[in-house]
């Protein structure tokens, strides 16, 4: 796929201290979607760059996206300054609600820091390589954005279905790409990748998730002594409980917009990323330890950072070992 692997090498333009590794094998890294889990891969990032494992390839899908086109810009500090900068109440104000889009949130407050930051950068002048991982509307068509904007690219990557808009880019309407891709693997191996590190954010708590129930039956099943016990001396507990929770359940214990709105996504990005990961496996997969982290505490970039560097480390013998090249190929 590349014209000359030498010249692209040598013209890693991230910092002028991340040279590739004249011995390395061309290998790309796949970052997954995860909502605000995705800081992890502002940590993955560090200590790759750090030990001069800079990819040929980087495919990034949702939060992958922006965190793996910032790298590919040379913008990752302005990127964890911002997200390590993050409260509770930042988050929400720059969420620019509205009820006449595709979405709850028009988007245009993230969409002007990108291009404050990114400008007027094209994907196609980055060194290394980019793809970010969009969803086609109406047809479902997994797009490969490898060309124009980067700013818009990522905003159509990002674009959760019921909360951002939707984005418009070369006549089609586009949104997250996690509902067909959610950690692109296939993307980094076409682009010329030979080896591929891909970062799962939700590996580490799939435990027990999508299993089975072979027998189930309605509330008029529901054992007499259960009850009781639910209607005991911790109904009250249980009913506070649900009143702190609002957006995520209603008060006759339903579950609320919100909730079906993260879960549902979450479970459908789980089951396609098992899915497309069994069909074309990594060859190095890091799996930061982000089981209690929520999908929108965003505030939470200190940790997520943290997780995701201690992933890697841990992570680092393996592909070092797969990036060697045998004795005979070296000069």
């Amino acid at each position: 796929m590349f014209e000359d692997l030498a010249s692209l090498t040598a013209a890693v333009a991230v910092e002028p201290n991340l040279a590739v590794p004249r011995t390395q094998r061309p290998f790309g890294i796949a970052l997954g979607g995860g909502a605000a889990r995705g800081w992890a891969h502002i940590g993955v990032m560090r200590v790759l760059a750090r030990e001069g494992l800079v990819p040929h390839v980087i495919a990034g899908t949702s939060i992958g996206a922006v965190v793996g086109g910032c790298f590919a810009c040379g913008k990752l500090d302005e990127l964890e300054d911002f997200a390590r900068s993050l409260t509770k109440r930042r988050v929400m104000g720059l969420m620019d609600f509205h009820l006449n889009g595709s979405g709850l949130i028009a988007g245009q407050r993230l969409r002007r820091m990108l291009s404050h930051h990114l400008g007027d950068i094209r994907i196609e002048a980055l060194t290394p390589r980019f793809v970010a991982i969009a969803t086609e509307l109406g047809s479902g068509h997994e797009i490969w954005l490898t060309r124009g904007s980067i700013t818009e690219a990522l905003r159509a990557s990002y674009a959760l279905p019921g909360i951002f808009d939707a984005v418009r880019l070369g006549g089609r309407w586009l949104m997250d790409g996690a509902l067909v891709n959610p950690i692109p693997v296939t993307a980094a191996r076409a682009l010329g990748a030979e080896i591929v590190l891909c970062v799962n954010l939700n590996g580490s708590d799939t435990r027990g998730r999508g299993a089975v129930i072979p027998a189930h039956g309605t509330d008029e099943d529901l054992n007499e002594e259960e009850a009781q016990t639910s209607r005991g001396l911790f109904a009250p507990v249980r009913g506070a409980a649900m009143r702190m929770r609002q957006f995520g359940r209603r008060s006759d214990g339903a579950p609320g917009i919100g909730a079906v709105m993260v879960d549902a996504f979450n479970i459908t990005q789980d089951r396609i990323a098992r899915s497309r990961l069994a069909g074309d496996p990594p060859d190095v997969m890091v799996s930061p330890r982000l089981g209690r982290m929520g999908l929108f505490d965003f505030h939470r970039a200190d940790e997520a950072i943290a997780l995701g560097m201690e992933a890697t480390e841990r992570a680092l013998a393996e592909l070092r070992e797969m990036l060697e090249v045998p004795l005979a190929e070296r000069g």
